[in-house]
């Protein structure tokens, strides 16, 4: 019943028609990416990913034995990997490639387009594509309201990840899953039985609410909140001299520079913690490319709270240039 409230979703938000048989509950997204990487990958597999992004999941290619190649990624690219950069980065040891669509830590997505260049690049050359979809009914809709589309509707092949965790708000419940090509089902239940043997079948049967349109309501207002608390940040961000290179369509992140300040990301965390009690993240936590420069803020909390934060952050930067 729940592959088939998920195969719904897809339906009615996505307008993407994908058979339950292709759906694997998943105690949790890290369980999807467990199971998925353990299908994939051999050891001395390279695989590209893009830096900064969420550290966890390259350890699942690295435990494995993947050779994860971190491509540098900038404002220009939107802190993602485009279809340049995974050509520039491309050799004959890749085999496949992880996007996470928005991703943690800039709160950016890859554009439908250059979604589906770097898919078909892939896709040519024999290389699979986990893509990590999270965040993505988090995202901006479009003009005419609808929501982001996902990469499975431009790449039918494609793996993707997603969790009960974000837009539905179930964090703690653990429960995930992963559409994946048919061919890929009996491995992956295979590895599930022997990893986990199964998600909850509470969790599960829990989760079912969430596609009633009283739910989905609830979860659509969290969404335009978050877009309002996200208004809110940046406002505050740009009056204090704390600019966002790329203002983020989704997830509840916002990625600002720092350099302007004199001090490194981690040396900013450090105090405006020790000074003004205000928690933040250094770049350092998500990569190399951009460490000393950039700092994850995190919207997830309320107006009020976020209101307090930038302003003890207007007194910090104040106290720098006093």
């Amino acid at each position: 019943a729940l592959r088939a409230a998920i195969a719904g979703f897809y339906l009615r938000e996505h307008g993407v028609t994908i058979s339950p048989n292709r759906i694997l509950v998943t105690a949790g997204a890290s369980a999807a990416l467990l199971l998925v990487t353990a299908a994939l990958v051999d050891s001395g597999d390279e695989v590209l990913v893009g830096d900064p992004s969420y550290p966890c999941n390259r350890q699942f290619l690295s435990s494995f034995g993947a050779r994860v190649k971190l491509v540098a990624t900038d404002a220009a690219s939107r802190f993602q990997l485009d279809a340049a950069s995974v050509r520039a980065n491309w050799s004959d040891k890749t085999q496949g490639l992880m996007i996470a669509t928005p991703s943690n830590p800039t709160g950016t997505s890859v554009p439908l387009d250059e979604l589906r260049a770097i898919c078909d690049w892939a896709r040519e050359r024999g290389a699979w594509r986990i893509v990590d979809e999270i965040y993505l009914n988090l995202g901006d809709r479009d003009a005419e309201g609808r929501a982001p589309q996902t990469v499975l509707s431009v790449d039918d092949d494609a793996i993707v990840i997603n969790s009960f965790s974000k837009y539905f708000g179930m964090t703690g419940w653990r429960l995930g899953w992963a559409v994946v090509p048919e061919a890929l089902v009996p491995t992956m239940e295979r590895l599930a039985q022997n990893y986990y043997i199964c998600a909850s079948s509470l969790s599960q049967q829990a989760a079912l609410a969430c596609f009633t349109p009283a739910s989905l309501a609830v979860c659509e207002e969290r969404r335009q909140e978050f877009a309002r608390r996200r208004a809110l940040v940046l406002e505050g961000l740009a009056g204090i001299g704390l600019p966002v290179p790329v203002p983020p369509d989704g997830a509840f992140y916002v990625y600002f520079d720092v350099s302007g300040t004199g001090l490194s990301a981690w040396e900013f965390c450090e105090r405006v913690l020790d000074e003004v009690q205000v928690a933040l993240t250094p770049g350092k936590d998500f990569g190399h490319c951009g460490a000393d420069r950039y700092v994850r803020l995190s919207y997830a909390a309320s107006s009020e709270q976020l209101r307090e934060a930038v302003r003890r952050l207007g007194v910090f930067m104040a106290r720098l240039a006093a």
